[in-house]
């Protein structure tokens, strides 16, 4: 494998593991970042660490946005993001080679072509894919043990409008291993780094909530899960109730989920999490109904206006005709 340069442009817990992977693996890495303790802690590990980016005299080379993007109520604090990406856009102003910016950052679904592609082209005077290249790479790196989650992934997404970007991208990551899926739009890739944290969040949710009914009807609920997480098809099929605009149906699910809300109302437990999914369904069945009509009754105008330009053309005589 080939040696390439990379820049580590916010040095965490991702941006650390990133980093240092990619020097294990042979490349030639240099994080930026902006906390004094941080830098000092890098530089007492031996690593290449600044405090600001200097693209002057580099050769081709990837820039890798692993900058903070913490939540401020409903909605990313993208300002540090922001101020990192901007450094970044005003580093490739003062460089004559064509770099390339990957957003490693868990980021809004439209951010990369958003936010991340317009800041780059104002401060370094270019244009995404022609002066820079651009793609997304949403890691998948959990805080306990972000090293070896980098060194031995089990899912790498690389998402790029420039095949040349993916394809460079895929030489740098797949000898890691695991699965890798790459996309042409980088907001897809955006999408599912937000649908992989949201899923694990609703999942650990929706057991602390039967962990509640386990705790007032005094039973364990440890036996209970394990179970169902090799008895629900929903756990063991990955194929499993993924198809978006389908609201569940048939005789067991519309009966037992309603039917356990009622149970766990006679205990005195709330279940806010089966609440919505009920409602959820419930809503998104009517849109679906109300879609169906919609098309029907387009299909049903249509047709009577063909009948009609046709009954004009052969004078009216088909819809008098006996059968």
């Amino acid at each position: 494998m080939q040696s390439s340069r990379i820049f580590i442009v916010g040095s965490g817990v991702v941006g650390a593991a990133t980093g240092e992977g990619f020097l294990k693996a042979g490349h030639k890495v240099t994080f930026i970042d902006v906390a004094p303790a941080r830098i000092a802690e890098l530089a007492a590990r031996g690593f290449d660490v600044r405090s600001e980016i200097d693209l002057s005299g580099e050769p081709e080379s990837l820039l890798f946005l692993t900058l903070p993007t913490p939540n401020d109520g409903h909605r990313y604090d993208l300002s540090a993001f922001e101020a990192g990406t901007t450094a970044v856009g005003k580093a490739l102003a003062g460089s004559a080679t064509r770099h390339t910016v990957v957003v490693r950052s868990t980021v809004p679904p439209g951010t990369t072509e958003g936010l991340v592609e317009n800041t780059l082209e104002k401060h370094s005077g270019m244009t995404a894919g022609e002066g820079f290249g651009l793609a997304s790479n949403p890691e998948f790196l959990r805080a306990v043990s972000a090293a070896e989650d980098f060194a031995h992934p089990w899912m790498t997404v690389i998402a790029s409008r420039d095949p040349q970007t993916v394809e460079r991208l895929r030489d740098l990551l797949s000898p890691f291993g695991g699965e890798l899926r790459t996309f042409d739009d980088p907001a897809q890739a955006e999408f599912i780094k937000a649908a992989h944290n949201i899923f694990n969040a609703t999942k650990i949710s929706f057991w602390n909530e039967m962990w509640l009914v386990a705790q007032k009807m005094g039973v364990d609920l440890d036996p209970i899960a394990a179970t169902v997480a090799r008895s629900a098809e929903g756990s063991i099929n990955p194929q499993y109730g993924i198809r978006g605009g389908a609201p569940y149906g048939g005789v067991c699910l519309p009966k037992d989920t309603n039917g356990f809300l009622g149970f766990a109302d006679t205990i005195g437990v709330d279940m806010p999490l089966l609440t919505a999914v009920v409602e959820t369904n419930d809503r998104l069945a009517a849109i679906v109904s109300d879609e169906v009509d919609t098309a029907s009754h387009a299909a049903s105008h249509a047709q009577l206006r063909e009948s009609a330009a046709h009954g004009a053309v052969t004078g009216g005589r088909q819809q008098h005709e006996p059968a």
